[in-house]
C-alpha cells in the first residue's frame, strides 16, 4: 500500500441555486441530487409539500414549477434554477385564500388533509388548463393525485365551483 493513497471521497461539493420561491427570490447551495421536494420541505422550511410515495405516485409532493403541475420528489432541484415555484404556502394572499382553497374549504374536500397540498395546487393547474370542463374530465386531469380518504367527489365539486364562478 502506498503512503500517498487520496482520502475517501467524503467532501460534499454544493452548487449555488437561484429560484423564485412564492414570490420571492431565494438562493441555497445544495448538493446535485437534491430533489426539488427535499430543497423545499428541508432547506426551505415549507413543509405544506409532502413526501408521500416519493416516487411519483401519490401527488402529495405535487408544486406549480411556472404554473405547471410538477411532482416535486421526482425534479432534480437544480433543472429549475431561475424557474418559480408555487407551494400552498405561497398560494393565499396574506389571509385571503385562494379561490380554490376557500372552494375546498366551502366544500369540505378534504379529510386528514395529507394530500390537500398537492390536491389544491394541481386543482389550480387543471383549471388555469382550462381543458378539464366536465366531472368526468376533472376526474381524469385529477386521477395524479391519490387520496386515500376518498374525497374525491367533494375535491371534484370544489373544482366544479370555482369554475363556475370564473
Amino acid at each position: 500500500m502506498r503512503t500517498t493513497d487520496p482520502p475517501l471521497a467524503s467532501a460534499r461539493s454544493f452548487v449555488p441555486l437561484t429560484l423564485t420561491l412564492n414570490g420571492r427570490e431565494a438562493t441555497f447551495a445544495i448538493e446535485a441530487q437534491v430533489t426539488l421536494l427535499d430543497l423545499l420541505r428541508d432547506r426551505a422550511g415549507l413543509s405544506g409539500t409532502k413526501k408521500g410515495c416519493d416516487r411519483g405516485q401519490c401527488g402529495a409532493c405535487t408544486v406549480l414549477v411556472n404554473g405547471r403541475r410538477t411532482l416535486s420528489c421526482l425534479a432534480l432541484a437544480l433543472a429549475h434554477a431561475g424557474d418559480a415555484i408555487t407551494t400552498i404556502e405561497g398560494l393565499a394572499d396574506g389571509d385571503a385564500l385562494h379561490a380554490v382553497q376557500a372552494a375546498f374549504v366551502e366544500h369540505d374536500a378534504f379529510q386528514c388533509g395529507f394530500c390537500t397540498p398537492g390536491q389544491i395546487l394541481s386543482a389550480v393547474a387543471v383549471i388555469a388548463e382550462g381543458r378539464a370542463r366536465t366531472e368526468d374530465e376533472i376526474r381524469e386531469a385529477m386521477s395524479g393525485n391519490v387520496c386515500r380518504c376518498g374525497a374525491y367527489p367533494n375535491i371534484v365539486a370544489a373544482i366544479v365551483a370555482v369554475q363556475a364562478a370564473r
